[in-house]
């Protein structure tokens, strides 16, 4: 159970450069809003909304934002109802590109991401044109700050039922199943763990690198201009980036 943790290379450095907080909160509160339509505010009896919860607070979104999403998406009213959609294509180079979205619009919403796609050199694909080159894991990422001992970690995790933990300088990367998620999530909680991120997600099985200046200009384009879109809440692709 260990190894080089490819999600904190995909993942975190982006998110270390995104001073868009403000839109991350809203992608959110999105996603809290669609789990309690779906099971209910009540975070006991909606395993999804405990999942959206642990997600908003390892994004550092206040306790107090979460409470509004909840409470707004469990009133009566004119709420927003969001249907959930994933898009599948390949960007530049032959890059896998998986887009999760939540919209109210799925014309609005589809013409967008082709107009992505088209732009940056990219085509959108049909379902499955991609997705094979993906599993569907929980992933947790924990700072690696030097005071976590590995071996009790490593124990910790087996004992919660994760599949398995990669190490590297930054972080520590926990993986399960999608159904073992909430389980794992929950005992490593109980024991003080808190995570960098904690979401159900896309890991991509295999890797393509671009070494054209061109493409890797567009790549970037292309995932910047999809993840700053309203509707889009996680856009997901297997581009090994240089370190």
């Amino acid at each position: 159970m260990s190894g080089h943790s490819k999600w904190a290379n995909i993942k975190i450095k982006k998110g270390k450069s995104d001073a868009q907080r403000g839109k991350a909160f809203t992608k959110l509160g999105r996603e809290l809003a669609i789990a309690v339509k779906q099971g209910g505010a009540n975070p006991d009896a909606n395993s999804r909304l405990r999942d959206a919860i642990a997600k908003a607070k390892a994004a550092n979104m206040p306790n107090d934002n979460i409470s509004r999403s909840i409470k707004k998406a469990a009133g009566e009213g004119d709420g927003d109802n969001y249907e959930e959609i994933t898009y599948e294509g390949y960007g530049p180079g032959g890059v896998a590109v998986i887009v999760e979205a939540a919209t109210d619009n799925r014309n609005r919403t589809a013409g967008d991401i082709r107009h992505y796609f088209d732009k940056f050199g990219g085509n959108l694909g049909q379902s499955g044109s991609v997705s094979f080159m993906f599993n569907k894991k929980g992933i947790m990422l924990i700072e690696n700050d030097g005071k976590i001992s590995e071996d009790n970690i490593m124990m910790d995790v087996l004992d919660a039922g994760a599949d398995d933990l990669s190490t590297d300088e930054d972080y520590f990367e926990i993986l399960t199943e999608p159904g073992d998620f909430s389980k794992v999530r929950e005992a490593l909680e109980s024991k003080g763990y808190e995570f960098a991120e904690a979401s159900v997600s896309m890991l991509p099985t295999t890797m393509t690198k671009l070494t054209d200046a061109g493409q890797i200009e567009q790549m970037e384009r292309l995932i910047d201009n999809l993840e700053d879109m309203d509707d889009v809440q996680n856009v997901y692709h297997n581009w090994e980036q240089e370190e």
